[in-house]
């Protein structure tokens, strides 16, 4: 069996656009005629430049291979141009076509994912939501008002949840770190304490703040919230200095999360060797894939250290975290999107079940992506997936974050 042919859809989720702005999704076929799905996670260009480098690493590295050797694959991405580092543009295009390797293998075996991982070690996965406005929420005042939040959270327990995350404290910003404004502050002590009161011990509270802060300011903001006791404190600074992170870590008592924005074995072995975060999150279509971050997860067991793998992203990323999450031992938390286009994609083979997810059975990552429907939705917009303000903090009037990928009205 020889991988034989790709095929790249991008497509765009219907407003409000839960999940960013596109989602790529991946199509292999081997010379037997199976046929795999995975989802890239990637990006730091626009899609249409995405498709090329896809297609490159796929013609480069992949087009002929037994889509047994993920390895040998791997390897030939990782050092590709004398590189041998972690490339977070050619690690997501690989992590996709990964995937999508898992999926067929399963498919000829008959098997699960999880099942060629180590075998299931969870059969029911515990879950967690963002935060996202009710119906009777207005889009725009939701993300500063934090009675909202406390509805909304305390919805999302009815439903089962036992954990939610929101991320209120201020701007989407490249000039990053910065030092919060002490509205920020004030407005993120706020719905933490809504939050707490809405759900008791009923759900833990996920804190995110997406690399936007200083390490003085993480500080500040984290031992603000400390009262409130979070689970986490997601990603408080920048990726790409992880002292500064560990400093974080030693001075607030919370324990650090990080990893959406991380590839390879590489940059997470150096969080935990620094004790920069106890929670890993990697996003499988960016991090290096399934079999990667099977070998992170190995890593922070050394490290008693646990996993949460990432969502925002499509359905086909979220199978392939599933599938890492049955086969590990430390697993915390399990990411979730659920939207009518995430259910229709996969044709509903997927979804959360009173807060938990349950291991699929069917074959490969268990899921039936409805291409159609996918085709259907192409991407017409010049935004990447996620975006970046230029604009600074707002010291003056306050900062109302919406994200990388603001809602979009029906």
């Amino acid at each position: 069996m020889k991988l034989q042919d790709l095929d790249i859809i991008v497509t765009a989720p219907p407003a409000p656009g839960w999940g960013g702005r596109y989602w790529i999704l991946v199509k292999v076929t081997t010379d037997t005629g199976i046929t795999g799905w995975g989802e890239c996670y990637a990006s730091s260009v626009g899609p249409e430049a995405m498709r090329h480098v896809i297609r490159d690493v796929f013609e480069r590295h992949m087009l002929g291979e037994n889509p047994e050797n993920i390895e040998l694959m791997f390897r030939r991405a990782y050092s590709s141009g004398f590189t041998q580092r972690p490339d977070l543009t050619v690690m997501g295009a690989f992590s996709g076509l990964e995937i999508a390797c898992w999926d067929i293998l399963g498919k000829d075996r008959d098997r699960p994912v999880y099942a060629l991982l180590g075998g299931l070690m969870n059969e029911r996965i515990r879950a967690y939501t963002y935060l996202y406005p009710l119906p009777q929420h207005s889009l725009t005042d939701f993300w500063t008002s934090p009675e909202q939040a406390g509805e909304c959270a305390a919805e999302m327990v009815r439903r089962g949840f036992t954990a939610v995350k929101f991320d209120p404290a201020g701007p989407y910003t490249i000039r990053g770190g910065h030092m919060p404004a002490m509205s920020d502050i004030s407005m993120s002590v706020a719905f933490c304490k809504a939050i707490r009161e809405a759900v008791g011990d009923k759900a833990d509270l996920l804190f995110g703040t997406h690399g936007q802060f200083n390490t003085a300011g993480a500080i500040r903001l984290g031992q603000a919230l400390e009262p409130y006791s979070p689970l986490w404190f997601e990603e408080p600074t920048p990726p790409d200095m992880i002292e500064d992170m560990a400093r974080v870590a030693r001075n607030v008592r919370i324990p650090v999360a990080t990893g959406e924005r991380m590839t390879t074995k590489a940059e997470f072995g150096a969080v935990l060797r620094a004790g920069a975060a106890e929670i890993l999150q990697p996003a499988l279509g960016r991090a290096g894939g399934i079999w990667e971050m099977k070998k992170v997860a190995a890593i922070a067991e050394v490290f008693n250290a646990q996993m949460a793998p990432h969502l925002y992203a499509g359905p086909v990323e979220w199978a392939a975290n599933i599938h890492l999450a049955a086969s590990i031992p430390n697993l915390l938390l399990l990411e979730t999107i659920e939207t009518p286009f995430h259910d229709q994609l996969t044709k509903g083979s997927l979804r959360v079940d009173n807060g938990f997810v349950t291991a699929p059975t069917a074959p490969g990552l268990g899921i039936e992506v409805d291409e159609d429907l996918a085709r259907a939705h192409p991407y017409t917009g010049d935004g990447l997936h996620l975006q970046m303000q230029e604009e600074p903090c707002d010291y003056v009037d306050g900062n109302a974050f919406q994200g990388g990928a603001p809602a979009a009205e029906g």
